[in-house]
């Protein structure tokens, strides 16, 4: 899953990763999936994060990352530009 992300607040780069960083680390920690900032780095007010999940079913994987959606969503200092989904399926099952 990929955010594009909005920080209007966001004076400085300093500024920018001081509101991508607990997001990005909460995720981490609150949904155990892999997040990271994956796009815009030298940008201050843009930024995309990207969220990788695994489970032992598809079903599950969309219970989790619609968790990490309204997460996402449910921080005010950022505007949520667009958000996407893709799935890798290991043909198995």
């Amino acid at each position: 899953m990929e955010f594009d992300l909005h920080i209007p607040e966001a004076r400085s780069l300093k500024a920018k990763r001081s509101v991508v960083k607990p997001i990005v680390e909460g995720l981490q920690r609150r949904y155990r999936v892999a997040a990271a900032e994956v796009d815009h780095h030298q940008q201050w007010q843009r930024t995309a994060v990207g969220v990788a999940a695994v489970a032992a079913t598809a079903g599950h994987v969309g219970d989790i990352l619609d968790e990490v959606e309204r997460f996402v969503w449910s921080h005010p200092e950022i505007q949520v530009l667009s958000t996407s989904r893709s799935w890798l399926d290991d043909g198995e099952g």
